[in-house]
């Protein structure tokens, strides 16, 4: 077992890595370059097996292992792509894996981790529970503790991506890495340092789970609320990981969810690829902070494509809303034969699509011979929906958004 984290054990792990994972590609994207004013090259490790970067640390691990160690196997608790990667690698390595899982983890990541081949314990409320639960399990059937982030092995693991994205693009300045726990910041600013030691390390933390910026500040971290980036939801960043990084860190910034659902939809549309809400971040803060990156050559690590199918609807239906190409208009007119119709007709001449019309006739602040419509439609931009409600206007309906 490694008792500290520099070059040579991450050299050490890639050697070990070669050939049993992704070599993802990082590559430079023009129109994410465009929308955010920096020179952006997306690191894609989405393209993982189990679709996220903790494949790495959770393989180099699993590796260092001795003989004995991986015949008794391995526990850990998680509720996501930890221990997916350690299923995974765990049963292709002949290694048997127990994750401990809370109640509240989603059944798609409860069923993925045990098609991994993992025998999996649900326990407890939250992820504390469910880590103090897969402790007393270690003790009592004598298995090694595979921590998600604070353990020098799974951060030389992790920071694996950092040496193939300074291979494929030797230019970076600047690097935004999202911090939960901290092992991929840790491991990535250690070697990314030791490649180029004028390179910036950015910390990526959503503004609801602020862990390492409440450390660094020596205040309390109030953590707690619905972040789409539940991934990098932790309420507090792991002491080791904390010692390597902090250092090693030039900033922390904290995000917003618009940010981070505007960065989800971004890879969507843009890259045509997935991205969970914490593989979004690094995205998430050159658009929040655009001034900070502006002309200036960014790596971003997209470290994870585990979105539920209905979350990524969510936020790609919420991103066309806020661009205003889709947007709800009513319109109060006289309730009579032909209303809808032309009204219909006016939105259709000018090229946008009803989606969905809602007709009362029994709102108090409507006329008795009245009606009201709320008309969601779908138009091109903002401009084009202005336009849209010009043309009503002029018809004689006056439309507002609602």
């Amino acid at each position: 077992m490694s008792q500290l984290l520099d070059i040579t054990t991450i050299r050490a792990a890639a050697a070990r890595l070669a050939g049993q994972i992704e070599r993802t590609p990082c590559r430079y994207s023009r129109t994410l370059s465009k929308i955010t004013g920096a020179e952006v090259w997306v690191k894609f490790e989405n393209l993982q097996f189990t679709a996220a970067y903790k494949e790495r640390g959770a393989l180099n691990k699993l590796m260092l292992l001795s003989n004995t160690e991986k015949a008794r196997g391995v526990i850990a608790a998680s509720a996501g792509n930890h221990a997916q990667g350690l299923a995974y690698h765990g049963a292709r390595l002949g290694v048997p894996v127990t994750i401990v899982m809370p109640k509240t983890t989603p059944f798609i990541k409860v069923q993925h981790t045990r098609d991994f081949g993992a025998t999996v314990v649900i326990e407890g409320e939250t992820y504390d529970d469910a880590s103090a639960h897969a402790r007393k399990l270690q003790a009592e059937q004598d298995l090694t503790f595979v921590h998600p982030f604070d353990d020098y092995d799974i951060m030389a693991g992790q920071g694996t991506i950092a040496l193939e994205m300074l291979e494929d693009a030797p230019d970076l300045e600047v690097l935004p890495v999202p911090i939960g726990g901290g092992g991929l910041i840790s491991g990535v600013a250690t070697a990314a340092k030791a490649v180029k030691p004028d390179i910036h390390i950015i910390g990526c933390e959503p503004a609801m789970y602020p862990s390492f910026t409440a450390k660094m500040r020596g205040v309390a971290a109030h953590c707690g609320g619905q972040t789409i980036a539940e991934g990098v939801a932790v309420k507090q960043v792991g002491d080791l990981t904390y010692g390597v990084a902090r250092p090693l860190i030039d900033d922390v910034l904290l995000l917003e969810e618009p940010h981070i659902e505007q960065a989800v939809a971004l890879y969507c549309n843009v890259e045509k690829t997935i991205a969970e809400g914490a593989g979004a971040a690094s995205l998430a803060a050159l658009l929040a902070y655009p001034e900070r990156f502006r002309g200036k050559k960014c790596g971003l690590i997209l470290c994870g494509g585990n979105i539920d199918t209905r979350l990524l609807a969510s936020v790609l239906t919420r991103e066309l809303v806020r661009a205003q190409r889709l947007v709800s208009l009513r319109i109060v007119g006289d309730d009579r034969p032909g209303l809808l119709s032309t009204v219909a007709n006016v939105i259709g001449t000018m090229g946008a699509n009803i989606i969905e019309v809602n007709h009362n006739r029994l709102a108090l602040d409507v006329p008795a011979k009245g009606a009201e419509f709320d008309i969601t439609i779908e138009t091109r931009d903002a401009q084009h929906t202005q336009e849209v409600m010009n043309a009503l206007r002029e018809k004689g309906y006056p439309p507002r958004a609602v």
